[in-house]
């Protein structure tokens, strides 16, 4: 049985009128199976620098990513920490840390367009596992999307004005879909639909998977750690 987790962003504001304390914690992400040792939800933020949104937001357009996971929206205990080892020429490289700054994984990912590679690459490992590969969206799917960009602009207008309820842009958003792969099996699968990652593998740490889900959702459109406030 896989464990899947759902990141929500949560509204720009948690603040009640009542609370004298910070906002507390927005984005939250949910584990559907607790039987093993992964929580119910964890809670994630940006890790701000010295230089607080606009230095974070400046260094994220060069692929850094520096992100808090926290067991609850208050902040009580940080359960893991996402940093950026390098980003550089496409390439960047983060490391998932636990609450005593133990390496529990990595995360590297390699803009698509690289080289002769078409379409972008992650690569998960986990300390004293393989590594695991996975490529964003098919090929064939990336194939016919291409062809179809003479035709994405009226897409986009349509999705923009379509309210029915669950539409996220249809046939205008590109492939996302990734299944992650290490010696022949499928640790790891990222579905479009509902944005969910599925950890297929039982002894895929859930921080490593939280922290993944995070940094996934954050390069795409809609990002959630993109925001000014």
């Amino acid at each position: 049985m896989s464990n899947v987790l759902t990141m929500y962003n949560g509204p720009k504001s948690m603040k009640r009128a009542d609370d004298r304390g910070p906002e507390r914690v927005a984005a939250m992400v949910s584990f559907a199976d607790t039987s093993g040792p992964a929580p119910s939800a964890v809670y994630v933020e940006r890790d701000l620098p010295p230089g607080g949104v606009p230095a974070y937001l400046a260094a994220r357009g060069s692929g850094v990513r520096t992100f808090a996971l926290w067991s609850d929206d208050r902040r009580r205990e940080r359960v893991a920490t996402v940093v950026t080892r390098s980003a550089t020429g496409g390439v960047a490289t983060f490391h998932v840390l636990g609450p005593q700054g133990e390496l529990i994984g990595t995360v590297v990912r390699e803009k698509a367009l690289r080289g002769r590679r078409l379409r972008t690459r992650w690569t998960v490992s986990q300390c004293g596992g393989p590594d695991a590969v996975g490529l964003k969206g098919r090929i064939v799917w990336w194939w016919l999307w291409w062809l179809a960009l003479p035709f994405m602009v009226l897409v986009l207008v349509f999705s923009v004005f379509d309210s029915v309820p669950g539409n996220e842009g249809g046939f205008a958003r590109a492939p996302r879909r990734i299944r992650w792969r290490a010696h022949g099996q499928v640790p790891l699968e990222f579905r479009s639909r509902g944005d969910k990652l599925h950890l297929h593998a039982p002894g895929v740490d859930w921080r490593l998977g939280a922290a993944l889900i995070a940094l996934l959702r954050s390069f795409n459109s809609g990002s959630w750690d993109r925001t000014k406030g």
